[in-house]
């Protein structure tokens, strides 16, 4: 019996039909991959499905009493609640009936029998007395640190959360939008055996080719408005998909010489007019008709990356070198060599040393032992996953023109709009703001943005989230023949293995070691991650945590000396603001400080305006001190509420 099903559902904004006339259905154990190019309706589709999005006509019909659950492409919010709370969050109907019970039993001055039983009623029939009982076993199954603020936790380990809460309503149909975007390896393999044990129906969207490969059995691909299903994995649906490709360029050969022939036909002299008929007229129109109609399929982008002089044979060396912060080692001691045209991937589970390496190798960072040679003649350029090199309220030319027309692309001047139309951009598309576009899209305006800038050392982070399979074939192509060096940090294993001759695994203990081929061949040679990815912060351990563990440990200690802990001294109104703030605070100069760092390790940075240079250094070092002396009083305070 099918769970769902979708009767000739149609979306369009503006004249564009993302969805026309589209039916299916699906049943419970299917797990179906919805595919297509990037803005080919594949979001507005689950959105459809989940009611978000009303449909401009047709029906969508869930069996009676069937729920579904969500996992959005955006993070969620990085707040003060806690794990638990968000998890229980997920169960709709009875959390909010639960948090409304206990709030009036708290209540003693007034008297609520009448609500309170309406309340129990309520609960008794949708079984929602067991919610606490639920939310410890998904955060049990889940691994989840049930105490833990979302604050506290990386992208990665928030999208577990997000997961927890989707699955905790028992939901007969999972929706998922990009569901191993921020996640690492790790994660993503450990998501996969959840998913594949998952008993509904599931539809997601997926950028992941391994990940597809191991969890679709039915694929679903929506092109130019139309959808085509197909039941089977996504190897099999390609050669399907190849072949209904050339049976419609064959159909479409035969029909433009028909239309040729009778446009021929049609324009002969007055002889030909004199014996025309007139059914025949009527059929030209006809075909006519239907050529206007025919949506091309969209081309192929067309990149080029501008390789810069040569570098030297040596790009970079590392003798010995180690680092950590704090307690926590991020790199034990190493030598480590990178020469070019080296293709090197960087693994490893967020929060293992990533970042750290590639700023140590650019001397961004100064490592705590050993030393760093670089080579000569090097010309950086660096794809930011967080996309914060693009101004969203500027449009897409002006982004990657920089405020001209005109750019310089391997020694030829080409207009913004032509070179863009080169990254599936048409005009009225260039001059769209950024904040309009879709994930991929942005990723294809900072692909576009990069690749202005010659370049011989090419470093990446994350290039392939949100892209399209198209897209992401042929940004491997194209850097499978780019003769510079290139440094990739990914999670995306297909594309490792399809790029990279050798990959440097973080192993966990700030152990690194460099192994020769891809993802596949680190795992034949016996390459592991460890146990379980742990890491819920960045590279470092930032100073709210530290001082948050800090202040633990002297409670701890202070209660086995004592025989009863000193009652909590009370702030004034104005300090316990001050205090409660603190967080909030702390928070906002990071993210400030950590935009900064962004700015200045740009390879363009330093060869700007000098006084820009100066100014923005300034404010770096200005940030960094006052985040320094916020910790100091957040300290302060907090041993004062200690007592």
């Amino acid at each position: 019996m099918s769970l769902l099903s979708l009767e000739q559902i149609s979306v369009a904004f503006g004249h564009n039909p993302l969805l026309s006339k589209i039916s299916f259905s699906a049943e419970a154990g299917e797990r179906v991959a919805i595919i297509g190019r990037n803005g080919a309706g594949k979001s507005t589709l689950l959105k459809v499905i989940s009611g978000e999005q009303i449909p401009d006509e047709g029906v969508v019909r869930l069996e009676g009493g069937m729920t579904i659950g969500q996992l959005p492409q955006e993070l969620p919010d990085a707040n003060e609640k806690t794990v638990r709370e968000v998890v229980s969050e997920g169960a709709g109907e009875a959390h909010s009936l639960m948090s409304r019970y206990f709030k009036l039993l708290e209540d003693f001055e007034n008297d609520h029998s009448n609500e309170l039983s309406d309340i129990q009623t309520e609960l008794d029939r949708i079984q929602g007395w067991d919610l606490e009982q639920r939310v410890n076993h998904m955060i049990q199954r889940l691994a989840l640190p049930a105490d833990k603020l979302m604050s506290e936790l990386s992208g990665g380990w928030r999208r577990r959360v997000i997961l927890a809460q989707a699955l905790i309503s028992n939901p007969d149909v999972l929706l998922l939008d990009e569901p191993t975007n921020h996640l690492d390896v790790p994660t993503i393999e450990w998501m996969e055996q959840q998913l594949q044990q998952f008993r509904g129906l599931i539809l997601f969207i997926t950028h992941d080719r391994r990940f597809l490969e191991k969890l679709a059995n039915r694929i679903i691909e929506l092109d130019r408005g139309n959808l085509i299903s197909f039941s089977g994995n996504i190897t099999a649906f390609l050669a399907f998909k190849e072949k209904m490709l050339e049976e419609e360029e064959r159909a479409n050969a035969l029909f433009d010489k028909r239309l040729a022939e009778e446009e021929v036909w049609i324009r002969q002299g007055i002889k030909a007019r004199r014996t025309r008929n007139e059914g025949r007229v009527r059929a030209l129109k006809a075909l006519r008709e239907e050529r206007s109609e025919r949506i091309n399929r969209q081309g192929n982008a067309k990149m080029a990356i501008e390789t810069k002089d040569k570098s030297g044979k040596l790009v970079a060396e590392f003798t010995q070198v180690g680092h950590s912060f704090e307690d926590k080692v991020i790199l034990q001691p190493m030598d480590f060599v990178v020469n070019r045209g080296d293709r090197i991937g960087l693994i490893g589970p967020n929060g293992c040393g990533k970042s750290t390496f590639l700023k140590i190798l650019l001397g961004d960072l100064e490592p705590k032992t050993g030393s760093v040679r670089q080579g000569t003649k090097l010309n950086v350029a660096y794809f930011d996953q967080l996309r914060e090199q693009l101004d969203p309220e500027q449009t897409v030319a002006e982004n990657v023109g920089e405020g001209k027309d005109v750019i310089e692309i391997n020694g030829q001047n080409k207009h913004v709009i032509g070179y863009l139309g080169d990254f599936l951009f048409p005009p009225e598309r260039a001059r769209t703001p950024v904040k309009a576009l879709s994930g991929g899209e942005r990723n294809r305006v900072l692909l576009a943005k990069l690749f202005t800038r010659p370049a011989n050392l090419l470093i990446m982070d994350e290039p392939t989230n949100d892209l399209d399979v198209e897209t992401l074939e042929l940004l491997e192509e194209l850097l499978m023949n780019y003769d510079g060096t290139l440094l990739l940090v990914s999670h995306d294993r297909a594309f490792l293995d399809n790029v990279v001759t050798s990959v440097i695994a973080f192993e966990g203990e700030g152990r690194v070691k460099e192994y020769v081929g891809g993802y596949q061949d680190w795992i034949r040679q016996g390459g592991k991650f460890p146990t379980e990815s742990t890491s819920q912060t960045d590279d470092a351990p930032s100073k709210k945590e530290k001082a948050k563990a800090d202040a633990k440990k002297a409670e701890e200690a202070s209660q086995k000396t004592t025989v009863q802990a000193k009652p909590k001294a009370k702030l004034s109104y104005k300090i316990q603001r001050e205090f409660d703030d603190m967080p909030a605070t702390i928070a906002k100069l990071e993210e400030e400080i950590a935009a900064l760092h962004v700015t200045t390790s740009a390879a363009e940075f330093y060869a700007g305006d000098a006084d820009k240079v100066q100014k923005t250094l300034a404010k770096l070092a200005h940030k960094e001190e006052e985040l320094e002396t916020t910790m100091e009083r957040w300290l302060e305070l907090e041993e004062m509420q200690n007592g």
